[in-house]
C-alpha cells in the first residue's frame, strides 16, 4: 500500500507573530506508519524490496535483528520557512487499559487492512482476538493478557478507519501520544517499529504485568479532590495501615498511578490500601472514589517485577527512526533517541503516567493561537474527556474514532 505521505516536524516552539512552521519533506509511503502492512520493509540500499517477516524468534517470541546500530544523533523535527496553519494539522491519541468493551472494532471490519491486522494478531497471540473483541465474554476481555492486545490492535485499526473517513488527517499528524499500553500504539504509528513487533511487545508486557498482579492483590482507583486535599498524607496513611495489617513493607504500596487533569488522579496500590482510602476519603479531602476495571496496581512499584522481561524483549526489537514527535508517559517529553525509548518504556510500567503533563506539552501555545484537530483512535472516549478538563479549546476540535 503506497500513500503520498509527508514527514512532519515538531511544533513546540511558537511566537505570537509567526504561524506554526513545518518542514514538508516527501518520504516513501511504505516506510511511514508500518501498522498499514504486515510486511517488513528493507533499507533503501536493497532498493526498497519488500520481504515477508520470516525472521527467527528467540525464546520470548521477539525477532532477532540482523544488526543493531544505536543512533548517536537525536531524531530531528526541524522548522522551515513554509507555514502551515495549526488548524490544518492533527494530533492522534491512543487510549489505555480500562477503555475496552465488548463489541469494539465492529465498525471497522469493512476495511481490508484492519481485517489483516486481526488475522496477524491471531497468528501472533495464538487465539481469535477479533472474536473476543466482538463477543467477549467481558470478564475474559478485561483480563490484562487479553485487553492490552485488544486495545492495541483496535487502536491501530481505528487509524485505518480515520484514513477512510477523514482523508489527509493521518498525513497531517504533527504529534502523537498514548496512555499506558497506548504508548506502544503511538510509537508504532510514529514509525518506531512494525505492527508485528509492537504486538509481540504488548503480548510480553501484558503477560508480565498480569503475573505481577496475580502475585499481590491490588488495583486502581480514580479520585477527585479539592485544593485542600492531602494526597501525600493519605497515601502514607494507607501504607501504614497495610503494614499494621501484617502486609510486607515491599507490598504495602499506595501512590499516584495516573495524573489525569487538575484535581483528578488515579491512585494505585495494595487492595487493603485502596479499601482504607475508600473508607477514609473525606478525612483527606477526597470527594469521590471510583474503582477502575483493571486487575492490578499498574504504574506503581508493585509492577516493578514486570520491567525486566519487557526490557529484554524491547532491546531485541528492531527500531526505525521516528517520523513524528511521540511523547513519553514518564516525563511528558518527546523521544529524541532510541536509547530514551529503551529506558523510559520499561519504566512506564511501574511509574506514574503523567498524562496531564503530556497534554500541557502537546497543546502549549499562545492564547490567540489555533489548535490542531485531535483524534482519539481506539475504544472509548476517555482521553477526550480528560482533554476537555485539561484544555477545553483543544477539546472543541477533537473527535473519537472507533
Amino acid at each position: 500500500m503506497s500513500v503520498n505521505l509527508f514527514k512532519l516536524f515538531n511544533f513546540c516552539s511558537f511566537s505570537r507573530t509567526n504561524h506554526l512552521r513545518l518542514l514538508l519533506k516527501p518520504c516513501p509511503g511504505s516506510k511511514f506508519h508500518q501498522c498499514l502492512s504486515t510486511e517488513i520493509i528493507k533499507s533503501e540500499e536493497t532498493n526498497n524490496e519488500v520481504v515477508t517477516n520470516e525472521e527467527q524468534t528467540n525464546d520470548v517470541g521477539v525477532p532477532e535483528p540482523e544488526k543493531r546500530v544505536m543512533r548517536k544523533k537525536p531524531y530531528k523535527f526541524m522548522l522551515d520557512s513554509k507555514s502551515v496553519e495549526p488548524s490544518h494539522t492533527s494530533i492522534i491519541l491512543f487510549p489505555g487499559q480500562g477503555s475496552q468493551f465488548v463489541g469494539m472494532g465492529h465498525d471497522m471490519l469493512d476495511i481490508p487492512s484492519v481485517q489483516k491486522m486481526f488475522e496477524t494478531a491471531e497468528s501472533i497471540l495464538g487465539y481469535d482476538l477479533l472474536e473476543l473483541c466482538l463477543n467477549g465474554p467481558s470478564d475474559e476481555l478485561n483480563e490484562t493478557i487479553h485487553c492490552q492486545p485488544a486495545i492495541y490492535v483496535t487502536s491501530l485499526g481505528a487509524v485505518e478507519k480515520l484514513r477512510v473517513t477523514h482523508p489527509g488527517v493521518v498525513e497531517a499528524c504533527v504529534g502523537t501520544a498514548g496512555f499506558s499500553v497506548g504508548e506502544l500504539a503511538a510509537l508504532v504509528f510514529a514509525g518506531a517499529f512494525s505492527f508485528e513487533a509492537g504486538l509481540r511487545l504488548v503480548k510480553i508486557r501484558a503477560e508480565a504485568m498480569q503475573k505481577a498482579a496475580q502475585h499481590v492483590p491490588g488495583g486502581l482507583m480514580t479520585i477527585k479532590f479539592g485544593p485542600d486535599a492531602r494526597l501525600s498524607l493519605a497515601c502514607r496513611a494507607a501504607v501504614e495501615w497495610c503494614i499494621s495489617r501484617g502486609i510486607d513493607q515491599e507490598h504495602a504500596v499506595c501512590s499516584i498511578a495516573n495524573h489525569l487533569f487538575p484535581h483528578c488522579k488515579v491512585i494505585g496500590g495494595h487492595e487493603e490500601a485502596l479499601k482504607f482510602l475508600e473508607i477514609n476519603a473525606r478525612e483527606f479531602g477526597i470527594k469521590l472514589t471510583k474503582r477502575l476495571k483493571v486487575s492490578g496496581a499498574f504504574h506503581t512499584q508493585l509492577m516493578r517485577p514486570a520491567k525486566k522481561v519487557f526490557k529484554e524483549a524491547l532491546f531485541k526489537t528492531p527500531f526505525n527512526e521516528l517520523l513524528i514527535p511521540c511523547y513519553s508517559n514518564v516525563d511528558a517529553q518527546v523521544y529524541r533517541f532510541e536509547k530514551q525509548i529503551h529506558q523510559k518504556l520499561p519504566e512506564q510500567i511501574y511509574k506514574a503516567v503523567k498524562w496531564e503533563q503530556v497534554m500541557c506539552q502537546i497543546y502549549r501555545r499562545p492564547e490567540d493561537f489555533q489548535f490542531p484537530k485531535t483524534f482519539e483512535c481506539g475504544p472509548g472516549n476517555n482521553l477526550l474527556s480528560i482533554l476537555k478538563n485539561c484544555n477545553f479549546k483543544a477539546y472543541q476540535q477533537a473527535k473519537s474514532i472507533i
